[in-house]
This record gives C-alpha cells, sequence and structure tokens, in this order.
C-alpha cells in the first residue's frame, strides 16, 4: 500500500490515471478519502458512462474537499490529458466554452483527482448542443419538507408524463429532492423544452394545488414542493445519475424504479453503499435510451395554458439576459402598483 500522500496509480482501459494525495480526506465526518472516491468512481463507470458520456459536463470540484469551497469548471481545465475530449457549448450570453465531455470511464477518475464531485451534464450529445435529448423535471422539497414529499409529487409528475405519452426515470437528487429524466427526440430547442416543463409543471400544480407548485417567487410558494422549471434552460443543470453530492455523507444521486422510489431513504446511498447495491439491483435507468419521446402534447399543453388561461412565459433566472415574452422579474411583494 502506498504511504499515505504518495500517488498511485489506475489502469483504466487503456490509461493509466495518477491519483495525488490519494488519501486526502474529501469527507471528513465520514473520514472518506480521494482514493474512495475515485474508486467509487470506476465501480460506477458503465452506468454513469450511460448518463453523461458525449454529454458536455460541468464539473463541480471541491479541491478541499466537502468541508472547502467548491466552484463549477464550465471549461476543460489546463492541463488535461489529450484523451480528454471537449464539446463546445453557447452560454445565454452568447459566449461559448469547451467543457469536458467524458468518452470513457478514466475521464471520471482523472475528474475525481482534481476534487470533482458531481457530474453536471448538460442535457445535449456532442453531436447537437443546440437540441437537448433529456427533459428534466427538478422536484425541489422546501425548508421544512423532506424527501416524502417530494416523493409524493414525483408520483403525481409520473402520471402527468405518461398523459403526455412519456415515460419518466426517477433517482435521488443526493438530498431531499426527486429528479425525473425523459429521453426527448432531439427535435425542439432550449426554449420548447423549457415550455414543456412548465405546462407539465402546471398540470401537477393542478392536480395537487396543496402539494405542488411552479412558483418563481419563494413568497409565493407557500411551503410546497417547487418544480423548477428553469432546471431546464440552457446552461442549467443537474447532477447526474450516480455523481457524488458534497453533503457530509457522501450522499450519491441514485437512479431508482418507480417502484423503489417509495420505500428509499435518500441517506443510504452514498460512496460506500452504491457500488453493492449496483451489483445486487444492476442500474434501474438501463433502459432508457431504448426510446425516444416527443414533445408534442406537452406543447399542446402550452399553447392550450396560454390561449385559454392566459399563462404565458414565466421568469427566467436572473443572470439571463431579457427573453421573449418574459415578464418583469420583480419579486411580487416589490412591484410597483402598474409594473
Amino acid at each position: 500500500m502506498a504511504a499515505r500522500g504518495e500517488a498511485v496509480e489506475y489502469q483504466v482501459g487503456a490509461r493509466t490515471v495518477r491519483v495525488s494525495n490519494p488519501d486526502k480526506v474529501y469527507f471528513p465526518e465520514r473520514g472518506i478519502t480521494k482514493r474512495q472516491v475515485v474508486e467509487y468512481y470506476l465501480a460506477v463507470a458503465e452506468p454513469l458512462l450511460r448518463a453523461v458520456g458525449e454529454r458536455p459536463t460541468t464539473l463541480k470540484r471541491f479541491p478541499d474537499g466537502v468541508s472547502g469551497e467548491p466552484f463549477y469548471a464550465k471549461r476543460v481545465p489546463r492541463g488535461a490529458p489529450e484523451w480528454v475530449q471537449t464539446a463546445r457549448i453557447t452560454f445565454p450570453s452568447g459566449r461559448t466554452a469547451d467543457e469536458v465531455c467524458p468518452t470513457e470511464a478514466a475521464v471520471f477518475a482523472w475528474a475525481a483527482n482534481l476534487g470533482t464531485l458531481d457530474f453536471h451534464p448538460w442535457p445535449v450529445r456532442r453531436a447537437d448542443v443546440d437540441h437537448p435529448d433529456e427533459l428534466r423535471i427538478d422536484v425541489d422539497p422546501p425548508d421544512g419538507s423532506g424527501f416524502g414529499d417530494a416523493v409524493r409529487v414525483a408520483l403525481v409528475v409520473r402520471e402527468v408524463l405518461a398523459d403526455a405519452g412519456l415515460t419518466g426515470y426517477p433517482k435521488t437528487s443526493g438530498g431531499r429532492g426527486v429528479h425525473v429524466l425523459v429521453r426527448i427526440r432531439p427535435e425542439w430547442d432550449f426554449v420548447d423544452v423549457r415550455h414543456a416543463v412548465i405546462a407539465l409543471g402546471r398540470e401537477v400544480e393542478r392536480r395537487v394545488p396543496d402539494l405542488a407548485t411552479i412558483a418563481w417567487w419563494k413568497e409565493e410558494r407557500g411551503g410546497r414542493v417547487f418544480l423548477d422549471y428553469n432546471q431546464a434552460a440552457r446552461d442549467r443543470t443537474v447532477a447526474s445519475s450516480w455523481s457524488v453530492r458534497g453533503t457530509p455523507r457522501a450522499t450519491v444521486s441514485t437512479p431508482l424504479t418507480w417502484e423503489q422510489l417509495p420505500e428509499a431513504d435518500p441517506d443510504d446511498f452514498d460512496v460506500l453503499t452504491v457500488p453493492d447495491w449496483l451489483a445486487e439491483h444492476g442500474d434501474p435507468h438501463a433502459a432508457i435510451d431504448d426510446r425516444a419521446f416527443g414533445l408534442e402534447a406537452a406543447l399542446e399543453w402550452y399553447a392550450r395554458d396560454e390561449r385559454d388561461h392566459g399563462l404565458g412565459e414565466m421568469p427566467y433566472p436572473p443572470d439571463y439576459p431579457k427573453m421573449p415574452g418574459e415578464p418583469k422579474r420583480v419579486q411580487p411583494s416589490k412591484a410597483r402598483p402598474g409594473t
């Protein structure tokens, strides 16, 4: 065994990945080290590559572990090996960047050596970075609510998706939330996909108005679970399936079946437990690429809501340029009369 702090090397396919300071503690509460994070990512590399492969991917890096300050690396880090491939993406501002685009398992070990815990892939493939092939619904419970509230709303999301002709695949967020993923045909741009998510969220809210909301302003949510439609906007991402999260427990965003979801405890899925869980259960999302769905029904719902109910565009995140048809970005309690 290498002495504490002595670099080690991993043979990952045709690549040799050097890991420096392998015994550096990333998760002090549990004593989990960089070495364990690297080996975790090698253990889940196959399904993780299915989740993020060929996708421009932002690295959420914790170079000093979870007790330090993280940052998002939206450009490929300097000094990256030549075999770390990239994809060029365009931000809402119009600026571009070359992001890491995972194509092989060695990328995960290399990134973990840099302190990467979360992989945040765009919902697009490198071949067409302007047309998402994945629709994501972020079910986000408020402070004071738990995972059970998110699950109850996610089950309604499943029903609404089915009514729109879509099949969703759930996963834990690694915290108290639930993410639902849908493979779609890459025929719609980011604006259309965001509109589809808005329409789906409005329908969930209609069915369980006391439990769920798509209200952008917190003061209007009334303690309900938020369906964060702006995670569908360009350059907004969620942690991928199998990503380690920057929590004290080293939890993992774990794919589940709909049958497993109500019985799950997100704290049970972490760096130490998930490899064995995967070996026993397999990847619940293994079939996600078998079929891609269309957004025709969801976009018709959006058009219907605009036409019949006066419900159109909703606010974008504050760092976005003003978007066509967008209402004023002002908190309702701070809005002046007539604005």
